[in-house]
């Protein structure tokens, strides 16, 4: 894989984050509904079901204004990518191996770490510069090895290619 494979990343994931957005709206929509049906009123004083349902529009809706800011934090991206690269930035994709030579493809994207994308029979994981590992990559030149704690165990990852 190589740099121009990037744009094509870049949009398997917005594809994901859209579908994700689609999801949230339609959760939104019928938390809003549900909240402010005639049903929902309370009965009593210990009636909560309007409270919960309010409580669960809320979160909908948070979570609607999470998937957008995604979405344009990866359009952003999309047209500020990085050329010429030679340390670990936003917008590169990396080839990683671990200490047994098991290779790891890497995007560093601004949001949305955990997406796994296939791309080329290869499966590419976005990871995010507040996580582990991209705090272990942010910043590291071809070569370089990057130390990552995760629950408990160290893994070492060395920089095989930026692109």
């Amino acid at each position: 894989m190589n740099s121009s494979h990037k744009l094509q990343i870049i949009d398997l994931i917005l594809d994901d984050l859209q579908q994700a957005y689609q999801g949230a709206m339609h959760a939104a929509d019928q938390a809003h509904s549900a909240a402010t049906d005639d049903q929902s009123v309370a009965e009593t004083q210990y009636d909560t079901l309007a409270i919960e349902a309010a409580y669960l529009a809320h979160g909908q809706s948070q979570r609607v204004a999470e998937c957008l800011a995604d979405i344009n934090a990866y359009d952003q991206l999309k047209t500020s990518l990085p050329k010429a690269l030679d340390e670990v930035v936003l917008g590169c994709l990396l080839h990683l191996l671990d200490e047994d030579d098991n290779e790891k493809w890497i995007f560093f994207g601004p949001a949305a770490g955990g997406i796994k994308l296939k791309l080329e029979n290869h499966e590419v994981v976005v990871v995010t510069p507040s996580s582990p590992l991209g705090e272990a990559l942010l910043g590291l030149t071809l070569g370089e090895e990057a130390e990552v704690h995760i629950g408990g165990k160290v893994v070492f990852y060395e920089v095989d290619g930026i692109y």
